[in-house]
């Protein structure tokens, strides 16, 4: 196997943009890139191939199923995107078949592969993924709230004077409109968040609303989302090259944690070489369980509805 060698299947916005981080981070010897729409992957790729001696060296290349055979990690970003006025959920019935038809066609190529899944509804996707392969769930793992938990950390951050790194605050459940903060072990450096500076209750309503509705605004000003995104997915990509052992929230399917199965959905779990590693153990307020249950429900009924 290639050292460091990742397959992105959809070049489109998200899937480029990711490409074009995984070449600036310089953490991969190659990237092949898969689409449909020929014309636009060819010059996808020659745009990302110019873009090399800028950065360290990477191989980009119009690639195909037989790459996966010695890539080490598969991004999925490819299917509807979300558009001005739909949720996350309304793209379920056109992705959900995209997924049932790849993932075979994956594993088919190299049965030790991680894969990474971007594309939305993510939870439902990613658990349709894991119920195709159960013994390969490990393997398997959403983008999931990665990038709600990095807004949510940015604008704490900002409201209290804090670089957003320092920040220890988690968004979790679907990402979607049911996803919620975990207040109750939201952090500063080591020290509890109402320790540190005391936030009302309208408060804290105002940061996880302006964090939750992000995508939505963005959306409606230029039609999609990908800068933010693909920095998450390169960080993901980094922790699975380099087996660095990092804790995300990342979609991947529960067995009771919190009385919960049958679904996927996020918590914080340790992302390495061999995919999802462990999930964090998360002690959180009676509410916060509440709402998790019921964000749980959301995603079953609509996955429920595919059938």
């Amino acid at each position: 196997m290639s050292k460091n060698k990742v397959t992105i299947i959809g070049a489109g916005m998200v899937g480029s943009t990711s490409a074009f981080g995984l070449i600036a981070a310089n953490i991969t010897e190659g990237i092949a890139l898969i689409d449909l729409n020929k014309k636009m992957l060819t010059s996808q790729v020659m745009d990302l191939q110019h873009s090399v001696p800028f950065w360290g060296y990477t191989e980009v290349k119009v690639g195909d199923y037989n790459d996966i055979k010695d890539s080490n990690l598969v991004i999925i970003t490819c299917g509807a995107a979300q558009r001005v006025g739909e949720t996350r959920l309304d793209l379920l019935k056109k992705n959900a078949g995209i997924i049932k038809e790849i993932m075979p066609k994956i594993f088919k190529k190299n049965p030790d592969v991680i894969i990474l899944i971007v594309s939305n509804p993510v939870d439902i996707l990613t658990n349709i993924a894991c119920k195709m392969f159960p013994r390969k769930k490990n393997q398997i793992f959403g983008s999931g709230t990665i990038l709600d938990t990095a807004r949510f950390r940015l604008i704490l951050g900002e409201k209290m004077s804090v670089n957003p790194k320092s920040v220890h605050a988690y968004i979790v459940g679907e990402h979607g409109d049911s996803e919620l903060p975990l207040w109750s072990t939201a952090m500063i450096g080591n020290t509890p968040i109402n320790s540190f500076s005391k936030i009302s209750v309208r408060g804290k309503r105002q940061v996880f609303e302006e964090a939750k509705n992000a995508a939505y605004a963005i959306i409606e000003g230029k039609q999609a989302t990908y800068y933010a995104i693909a920095a998450g997915v390169t960080q993901l990509a980094k922790a699975v090259l380099f087996d660095k052992k990092t804790v995300f929230t990342c979609s991947h399917p529960l067995n009771g944690e919190f009385g919960i199965k049958g679904v996927s959905l996020s918590l914080p779990v340790v992302i390495g070489a061999k995919g999802v590693l462990r999930k964090i153990n998360l002690n959180i307020s009676a509410e916060e369980k509440k709402m998790l249950h019921k964000s749980a429900e959301r995603l079953k009924e609509a996955e429920r509805g595919l059938r």
